[in-house]
């Protein structure tokens, strides 16, 4: 089992190190999630003792790290900003006005955020290419279906982590005999020239955009349905997403 592991931990390794999280810190927060594990697959009530058993660690630090408070979720609250403007009536993914009242760019920040100031909002999206104002009339044009942060920050570490933890956990689940199994597919060939690679992505990535965009029209219209509901009958979610990689060997 372990020797399988090392095609999964060789790029977290390259990931940690490069962002400069050191081998200990990351080994304290490993711990934790090993006893959150085992507490989750285990059926009755979990004692230090046994919970030092199933994960090898001492009692002493499964005690210290049950405690320990839950870390608060982050939220993409500019993904789910280019959703509305796209999804909602009131902005239909046209150009807006970048100040004033409804429908404006900064109406719709202040319904995502208001704790943010539209003007952070509208410069992040502006570097990272998802938005461009007009330099006339200062209208605000939307360029990307979805948020893609800019390389190395902390918006990128955090989609990377939702989105591989999501896969991550879909795989774990079907490994384990969840039934229903998850949906998880992929295809892989070798022995190709670097001009096939090309052609494939570019039919890769324009069926996976329409596909993503379908998805996330629908679920807005059900999300609206759903808010009329009780909040206790809302509590299922979804992520869907998708990859392509291609490297100059076989690591098969």
């Amino acid at each position: 089992m372990i020797d399988l592991l090392d095609r999964l931990l060789g790029p977290f390794a390259r990931l940690m190190v490069a962002r400069g999280v050191q081998f200990p810190e990351l080994a304290e927060r490993l711990k934790a999630h090993y006893v959150d594990a085992a507490k989750g697959m285990s059926d009755g009530k979990m004692t230090d003792s046994r919970l030092s058993i199933l994960t090898g660690l001492q009692r002493r630090d499964v005690a210290r790290l049950r405690a320990l408070p839950a870390p608060e979720p982050r939220t993409h609250h500019l993904a789910r900003l280019l959703a509305l403007w796209q999804n909602e009536p009131a902005f239909d993914g046209r150009d807006l006005p970048r100040n004033g009242p409804a429908p404006s760019f900064e109406a719709l920040a202040k319904i995502v955020r208001k704790d943010i100031h539209p003007r952070t909002m509208l410069d992040t999206l502006e570097a990272a290419g998802a938005v461009a104002i007009d330099g006339e009339t200062q209208n605000v044009r939307l360029l990307q279906a979805s948020y893609q942060p800019l390389s190395g920050s902390e918006d990128q570490l955090a989609y990377l982590t939702q989105n591989l933890g999501d896969h991550f956990d879909a795989a774990t689940d079907n490994v384990l005999g969840q039934d229903p199994p998850h949906f998880e597919r992929a295809v892989h060939y070798t022995e190709l020239t670097n001009d096939h690679i090309a052609a494939l992505k570019a039919d890769y990535d324009a069926a996976q955009m329409a596909l993503l965009k379908r998805l996330s029209a629908r679920a807005a219209e059900m999300k609206k349905d759903a808010l009329k509901l009780p909040a206790e009958d809302r509590i299922a979610c979804f992520r869907a997403g998708g990859y392509f990689y291609a490297t100059q060997e076989d690591e098969t």
